[in-house]
């Protein structure tokens, strides 16, 4: 979450004062959990408290937030659509991308994002291989389950991904699934020291998956590749996780751009 009372973007961009201040406002709810009072964006933001009251009037009205009765305000119904709409061109421009980990590792290639409390897949690049792992796009998984998981969970803080623990629970996928906190706390810390993190067997048995954070992401996103564990061997994983993080690399990049472009042949 920012730190610093400076707002986030300026007019000296070219753009509209008040529109950059309202997207501000946005992203400072959503760090705070999608829920604040008036007194804590000002705080944050250090904007005037008149001028979020204005701001926030306009973008109730709008239906991007909602009014609390305990005179809160809360992320709005609307956002949901944009949301959504978001995610699917974000896993369209991430398809390449994924294409080209199938081709150099023949293993299935995803991308998720972290959803609230949940890994939601947005792209996938099946393998050619006869027997290949599927997810379907949109499917929903707890994170402490999944490499991806374990990827986009690493990037938060330890507290943060404490409160999730408690908020989902920790079930078993499978005899191989973290059902711990302090154990599950312990991995995400070798995922920040390597850059990566493994499935082994915890979401499926005899599946095995490696995955990444895409860096500087616009939201907290992580690609990875799934296949057998007789192919996705600890000699592979030497060979893939660099791959891994090249693309990753290359898709923050493509990301960041105004028009993502596909990788180089």
């Amino acid at each position: 979450m920012p730190s610093s009372a400076e707002p986030r973007t300026s007019s000296a961009t070219g753009g509209v004062q008040s529109l950059e201040r309202a997207f501000d406002l946005l992203e400072r709810m959503a760090d705070a959990g999608g829920e604040v009072g008036l007194s804590e964006l000002a705080t944050s933001s250090g904007l005037p408290l008149p001028t979020i009251h204005r701001l926030m009037r306009t973008l109730v009205a709008s239906g991007y937030v909602r009014q609390q009765p305990n005179r809160r305000y809360a992320l709005g119904p609307r956002l949901i659509r944009l949301g959504e709409s978001s995610a699917r061109l974000l896993g369209h421009w991430a398809r390449p991308y994924l294409a080209r980990l199938v081709e150099e590792t023949g293993e299935t290639a995803n991308m998720a994002l972290l959803d609230g409390d949940e890994v939601v897949y947005v792209a996938q690049v099946p393998s050619r291989h006869s027997v290949r792992m599927f997810t379907e796009v949109g499917r929903r998984v707890l994170p402490h389950t999944t490499g991806v998981g374990k990827a986009l969970l690493a990037q938060a803080p330890d507290e943060e991904v404490r409160a999730i623990l408690a908020r989902t629970g920790m079930p078993a996928a499978t005899e191989k699934t973290i059902t711990t906190p302090d154990v599950f706390v312990d991995a995400l810390a070798r995922v920040r020291a390597s850059g990566y993190a493994v499935d082994d067997n915890e979401q499926e048995i005899g599946v095995r998956c490696l995955a990444v954070p895409v860096p500087d992401s616009p939201t907290a996103a992580a690609i990875s590749i799934s296949g057998p564990a007789g192919r996705v061997t600890e000699e592979a994983t030497e060979r893939i996780v660099p791959l891994l993080k090249e693309i990753a690399t290359e898709l923050s990049a493509a990301l960041a751009a105004s028009a993502p472009a596909a990788p180089p042949a």
